[in-house]
C-alpha cells in the first residue's frame, strides 16, 4: 500500500508559500507549505505520536548494527513511510549501536537528548532547506557523542563534518526524497565516519529495501538499496 497523507492516503503537495493550516487531528493552527491534495494537514507533533517508544526499544537493544536497529523502529506503528520521526530515529539507532559496539556513552540520557533535538528538525527540510533531516540527525548524533557546543573546537568541527558527509552522500543519489533511503545513507556514512575519526567500529551489513511498495516516489533502480544493486 502506498503511503502519503496519513488521514486519507492521497498524495501530498508542497506550496511555494506558507499558508495557515489546521491540523486534521489536534486542530492546532500553524503555517505550513505541505498538505495533501484533499486539503488535509497533519502537524509534526501529531505525525510523530508514539515516538517516545524509541527510547525504550533502544535501551533494550543489544545489536551494534544501527541499520538493524532502525529497521526495528521502522516496523513500529508510529513510523510512516516518510516523516520527521526519522530525524530522531537515525541518531537514536547510531547512539545505541555505538554504545553496544563498546563506545563510552551514557545511553539513556543521550537518547533523551537525541529525541529533544531531533524533534526540532521539521518535516520537509530536505527540499525546503536543502538539508535532509536524516543527515542532520547524524550530525546531532556526533554532537551528543562528543559533547559539542557552538563554542567547541574539534568537536564542533566533527559534528559539522559528519552532517556534511551524510548530506553529500544523500545528495549524490538524488531525489525525490525517501526517508528510508536517506536514513540508510546517513547511517552508513556515520558508521564509516566514527570508525575513521573515533576508532569505534559499529557493525555494517548489507541493506536491502523493504519499503518500495509504500513509496509513490521510489526511484527504483537508481536506489542503492534496491534488490540486485548491492
Amino acid at each position: 500500500m502506498k503511503e502519503e497523507c496519513i488521514i486519507c492516503g492521497a498524495p501530498l503537495m508542497y506550496l511555494d508559500q506558507e499558508e495557515l493550516m489546521e491540523c486534521a487531528l489536534c486542530h492546532k493552527k500553524e503555517s505550513s507549505r505541505a498538505k495533501c491534495v484533499n486539503g488535509h494537514y497533519v502537524c509534526d507533533e501529531c505525525h510523530t505520536q508514539g515516538i517516545d517508544r524509541i527510547i525504550g526499544v533502544c535501551l533494550h537493544e543489544t545489536s551494534a548494527d544501527p541499520i538493524r536497529i532502525i529497521q526495528k523502529l521502522m516496523d513500529m506503528e508510529f513510523c510512516h513511510m516518510h516523516g520527521p520521526e526519522h530525524h530522531v530515529m537515525v541518531g537514536a539507532a547510531l547512539l545505541t549501536a555505538y554504545k553496544n559496539a563498546g563506545g563510552n556513552l551514557e545511553l539513556e540520557s543521550a537518547l533523551y537528548e537525541m529525541q529533544s533535538r531531533g524533534k526540532h528538525v521539521p518535516g520537509g527540510t530536505c527540499g525546503m532547506w536543502g538539508a535532509c533531516g536524516a543527515g542532520i540527525s547524524s550530525g546531532i548524533f556526533l554532537s551528543i557523542l562528543t559533547g559539542a557546543t557552538p563554542l567547541s573546537g574539534e568537536e564542533w568541527g566533527l559534528a559539522n563534518e559528519m552532517t556534511s558527509r551524510a548530506l553529500l552522500r544523500i545528495g549524490q543519489v538524488g531525489g525525490p526524497r525517501c526517508c528510508k533511503r536517506d536514513s540508510y545513507l546517513a547511517i552508513l556514512t556515520a558508521v564509516e565516519f566514527v570508525k575513521e575519526k573515533l576508532g569505534v567500529e559499529m557493525e555494517k551489513n548489507k541493506v536491502v529495501c523493504r519499503h518500495s511498495g509504500q513509496n509513490n516516489q521510489c526511484i527504483g533502480r537508481r536506489c542503492p538499496f534496491q534488490a540486485g544493486n548491492q
